[in-house]
């Protein structure tokens, strides 16, 4: 993985500790920006290359890790080991991937007895697939109903007045956080550059409008350029963007996330649904068993009318100084930050929405990612509230429809490599009706050994006789990240 210097290393673990910190341990989009337009280097550009969009597994034998043709849901040997010299062992897990083929491309699975399901590639980048009738109408009715009996919390609340500040915990000066936030390094913060940081920062979803009538409130901008020099952001305390909205009022449409949602757990003893619903991911992703059981319980999310999610990632990028969430307690990690590390996305439709609520791919398919590209011309295709039709991919809510992704990329040697930035997706707003959508995540961490301890942990712990040693999920909703 490559290394960043402590500079832009900085600015990621900001932005995860302030999406810990705040809404919920909130995942932004935005929690990337300055790190991924720094990595340039031909060494990384070469490497990306390498392990770029590999839409196969890899076959046994082939030379430097690469892809070959394959049947796109052959198992791989039940004998085959992947060696890495860099490793002290030998590995014995293999992480399978979905060919993609083309968008467009049909593949036949069989995922439950007498059932033949079609599924369909909308896009290579990230690699996404399209599964209709995956689940059926009873038992869409059936989860609906269990989350109902569960109850439903807010998916996002506003951070808690008084919490300590991201820069009093990591000991930012007002100059290195301006440094930090000056993208292009032309000594003026522009719109789009503080736009980055808030919303990351204090879960508000804000726009130029909103961000000029703070400016005014705050009287930030004396010259009313839009641009705040050095002088003028430190005059600002570094809460004083919250401070001004929590007395002003923040209304839910404002937030990055307006839904409410439940966690379902789906081990033993869980209802028969949930359990098989379980299975079928397994034999869609075609992931060793224990991986998938190991993941983080079923999340059931409603939106009613007007309920969104802004575009972000899933899962992020895993440097020295962070820990996936649900490794870290076995691989004894002392990182100071940790994010959830989920490989794979599988996200159903409950409902057929009345108006709205697409899952939008804004950067799907693109020949180029740019965090910059994304706010132009007063066009925010990270703003799922007004510019959701302006992104490259729409998914339309049909019941039953199940839609899966890769979160990362391979690292050509059978197991997890970068971040896709790709994967970036959202929530369209909610014109009609009500919406109700269904997570499974996978959870692998991009570090073999420290998945391998964890999985070892877990089954000394059932062996020493306490199989349900992780059976509530309330345990897990404290720990892993909400999409």
């Amino acid at each position: 993985m490559p290394q960043l210097s402590g500079r832009w290393r900085l600015i990621t673990l900001s932005s995860y500790a302030a999406a810990r910190c705040t809404v919920n341990h909130i995942q932004s989009a935005t929690r990337t920006v300055l790190i991924l337009r720094r990595r340039s280097s031909e060494e990384y550009v070469r490497n990306k290359l390498k392990v770029h969009y590999n839409n196969g597994a890899v076959e046994p034998g082939a030379v430097g890790g690469e892809p070959t043709a394959r049947d796109s849901h052959r198992h791989p040997p039940p004998d085959f080991h992947l060696h890495d010299p860099d490793s002290r062992s030998e590995r014995t897990m293999y992480l399978p991937r979905i060919e993609g083929i083309r968008v467009g491309h049909v593949q036949k699975v069989s995922l439950v007895p007498n059932k033949v399901h079609e599924m369909r590639t909308l896009s290579l980048k990230p690699l996404l697939f399209e599964i209709p009738g995956f689940l059926s109408e009873e038992e869409c009715h059936l989860v609906v109903q269990l989350a109902q009996l569960k109850g439903l919390t807010e998916s996002q609340v506003m951070v808690p007045e008084g919490q300590e500040d991201i820069a009093e915990q990591l000991n930012l000066s007002s100059e290195e956080i301006f440094n930090l936030l000056d993208l292009n390094q032309d000594g003026r913060l522009q719109l789009q550059e503080i736009l980055t940081h808030s919303r990351v920062h204090d879960g508000i979803w804000l726009t130029p409008e909103n961000l000029r009538e703070i400016y005014a409130g705050l009287k930030a901008d004396p010259d009313g350029d839009g641009l705040l020099s050095l002088e003028e952001f430190q005059r600002l305390s570094t809460n004083a963007f919250q401070r001004f909205l929590q007395q002003r009022g923040v209304q839910r449409s404002q937030l990055v996330r307006n839904s409410r949602h439940t966690w379902l757990y789906q081990g033993e003893g869980a209802h028969h649904v949930l359990r098989e619903l379980r299975k079928r991911v397994t034999r869609l992703t075609r992931l060793p068993p224990k991986l998938v059981d190991l993941s983080e319980p079923l999340q059931v999310v409603r939106y009613e009318q007007g309920g969104h999610y802004h575009a972000h990632h899933d899962s992020g990028p895993v440097y020295p100084e962070t820990a996936c969430t649900h490794t870290r307690l076995a691989a004894n990690s002392s990182a100071p930050f940790e994010t959830s590390c989920r490989y794979i996305t599988v996200l159903f439709y409950l409902n057929t929405v009345e108006g709205g609520g697409e899952t939008t791919f804004p950067v799907a398919d693109n020949r180029t990612y740019e965090e910059t590209a994304l706010i132009q011309n007063d066009v925010d295709l990270l703003d799922t509230r007004r510019h959701c039709d302006k992104g490259n991919l729409r998914v339309k809510p049909i019941k039953g429809t199940a839609v899966l992704w890769y979160n990362y990329l391979s690292d050509g040697k059978g197991w997890v490599g970068e971040l896709d930035e790709y994967s970036l997706h959202g929530g369209c707003v909610v014109t009609r009706g009500m919406k109700w959508v269904a997570n499974n995540w996978i959870n692998i961490d991009p570090n073999y050994e420290r998945q391998a301890r964890y999985q070892q942990l877990v089954s000394q712990t059932v062996s020493s006789g306490n199989p349900d040693a992780d059976p509530d999920p309330e345990h897990h909703s404290d720990l892993h990240q909400d999409l």
